[in-house]
Order: structure tokens, then sequence, then C-alpha cells
């Protein structure tokens, strides 16, 4: 059971009626307690806590687990059949991959951080020089080698641009432009990928780093540990982490290589560029933000996400929030227009820069919420 208690005003009064003799008013004697004031609320976040660690962030580092070996088996089929079939499978393979990895970045922390796992999948930029040094040489591509490459030429934008080009034209590369030897270092970073994949998801639910520390899940559900003393540091956690991603997409993605005018662009630092997928990333991040928020990947699961605990302490702030996430999200996707315009040429477009300039603007707005309102939200919460 959760009671709400918002800035609540308990007010007790008692009083003691005393009669000495028969009838006389003046015996009689009148005690009251001083009104008391509690403010902020209540909530029971063990809930909340529970759902979202396993329904939103497990059972994501799952999903992009198992979108991972499907990318590596379909990287094994390209080699053997070498069709243009094969490759738009591999192609579409990373995109269902990216979808996972890019939503799970609303939630940024724990192993992902301390296990060095991010950069392993995710660095950017690409370190085109050295991949195609790569390439060029004698170099045996299987998953032993590569692993133990730079970031820079390993993880998803490495696959990418073996799979898609070097996506200035288009980004639809085709079976006659790609070798045998690209193939090959392909496999062997798919076969990385889904290493490092599995070993994110083993850290949440095994061991955290050793054998013999608990499965890191286990710090977010009995907190009263060293990583996170009450719930209260859970959900400071959860906040952050959104808080993060929004910053990330708006001040960093997308504004960076949108610059300060259409001269000032710089399509070098648009992420994704090779797929064409920048928009699409931009998007799940923030869907994973109404990941966290909600509790859920769909409509059909109601257990409790932050908007829960939003609510317990201002039910208005939570509308606030969900309106706003709603609102960014679409504003990203209007990005690209009626022509299905990729972000990479919206940022030297006109008309793309004004669509541009209202998503920023509309994760400006979700951030200054997050930061504002809800962060001093937290500290109204009597645990």
């Amino acid at each position: 059971m959760k009671t709400v208690l918002n800035s609540i005003t308990a007010v007790i009064l008692a009083s003691t009626l005393v009669a000495c003799g028969s009838s006389s008013s003046d015996d009689s004697s009148d005690t009251s307690t001083p009104v008391t004031e509690v403010t902020g609320f209540s909530y029971d976040a063990t809930d909340l806590i529970e759902n979202i660690t396993e329904q939103v962030i497990v059972d994501g580092y799952e999903m992009l687990n198992s979108k991972a070996a499907v990318l590596h088996n379909a990287t094994l089929t390209l080699l053997e059949n070498k069709n243009e079939a094969a490759l738009l499978a591999a192609q579409q393979a990373w995109k269902d991959a990216r979808v996972f990895w890019e939503q799970g970045e609303s939630h940024i922390f724990g192993p992902v951080d301390s296990l060095s796992i991010d950069p392993h999948l995710d660095t950017w930029p690409l370190n085109t020089a050295d991949l195609e040094a790569l390439l060029a040489s004698n170099t045996t591509f299987s998953a032993d080698n590569v692993k133990n490459f730079d970031d820079g030429v390993q993880g998803f934008h490495t696959m990418e641009f073996l799979l898609f080009g070097n996506g200035v034209e288009d980004n639809d590369k085709s079976i006659d432009e790609m070798t045998v030897r690209e193939m090959e270092y392909l496999i062997a970073c798919a076969e990385v990928f889904n290493i490092h994949t599995q070993s994110l998801v083993d850290a949440w639910v095994i061991s955290a780093n050793a054998d013999d520390e608990p499965a890191y899940k286990d710090y977010l559900l009995t907190p009263g540990n060293d990583k996170y003393s009450s719930e209260l540091g859970v959900i400071e956690e959860l906040v952050n982490g959104v808080i993060g991603i929004v910053d990330e997409v708006g001040n960093g993605k997308i504004a960076e290589p949108f610059g300060t005018s259409k001269d000032t662009a710089d399509t070098s630092l648009v992420e994704s560029q090779y797929s064409w997928n920048s928009l699409t990333d931009f998007s799940n991040n923030i869907v994973g933000v109404q990941n966290v928020f909600l509790g859920t990947f769909s409509d059909e699961n109601d257990s409790p996400g932050l908007k829960a605990f939003i609510t317990a302490g201002d039910a208005e702030l939570a509308a606030k929030v969900e309106t706003q996430i709603t609102a960014a999200i679409a504003a990203i996707d209007a990005i690209a227009g009626a022509d299905d315009m990729p972000f990479r040429q919206a940022i030297k477009d006109d008309a793309g820069r004004v669509r541009i300039q209202t998503a920023i603007d509309a994760l400006g707005e979700l951030q200054a919420t997050l930061e504002e309102e809800v962060v001093p939200l937290i500290k109204e919460w009597n645990l």
C-alpha cells in the first residue's frame, strides 16, 4: 500500500474536561497540542525500483544481447552467401541491436560504465584511418585479436562503416562494394560485440565484477549497501540517468554538429552518419527516458516507473514531464521532414535547421524541468 501525503497539515486537538464538585465550570480545564506541520510526501518505492531494474534495465540488456547474437549470425551468413539479401539482413540486424543500446543510454551506470562496456561498444568517432590500415594489412581477424584492438576500430560504428559505407552519398552500400576482408573483420567485430553484451547481462544478473560480488541488480533491489545507502540513492541514480541522456542528446549529439549557423554545421560530428540512423538514435535515446519514466517498454505493463514517484509528490509535475517527453520525441522525429532528410543533411538545410532548433528547444525544456523541479522534489520525499 502506497500512501501519499502531499503538504499535509496534521492538526491534533485534544480537550479534557475535568469537573470537581457538582456543576462548577470554573473547575474545567482545556489542553491542546501545538499545530504540527508535516511537509513533503511519502511513497514506497520498492515496487518501482524492482520494476525498472528487472523490466526495463535487465530486460533491455537481455534484448540487446539477443539482437547482438542475431547480428553475429547475420555476418556469418553474409560471408557464406555474399549476396544482396544477406547484406540487407545484416544491415537490419545492426539497426535492430542499435535500438536497445540507444534506449539503454537512459541508464548508463553500473557495469556498463565500470567494466568499460560503453566505449567497447559505442566509441565515436570511428578511427577510419586505423580501420583502413587494418583492412589493408595481413592481420588475422579473429575475436581474440579484435577484442584487443583500440575501441576506435571496433564496436557499433566499425560495423556500421563496414555494412553501410561512408554515408556521404548514400547509406545503401551494395554487395559488390564489400570485400571478403571487410566481411571477415565484420564477423570478428560482431562476435566481440556479442561477448561484451553477454558480459553486461551477466554483470547485472550474476556478478557485477567478480565471483564474490553480487549481481549489480541486487544493489538496487536491496539498498543499504556501499553503492546505494537507501531507496533515495536509487531514485537519484535513475533521475540523474535520464537527465544525463537528455542533456547529451540536446546539447551534444544534436547541438554540436548543428553549430551556430549553417556555415558552422559539421557533418563529421554526426554520430551514426554512415547508416543515416542518427535521428532514430536520438529518438530512441528519449524513448529510453520514457521507458524509465513509465516503467515499461510497452503500454501493456502498468507497473510503476518514475512517473508514479513524481505523481506522489506532484501530480501536475508528473503530467508536465510526460508531455515534455512526448513532445521531445515528436520534435526529433519531425527533423527529417516530408522528404525523410537524414540528420547530416538537415544541419545544412534552412528548413531542416528550423526543425532541429525546435527539437533542441524541446529537449532543453525537458532537461530544465527535470533539473529544476524533479530533482528538488526528491528532497521532499519522506522515506
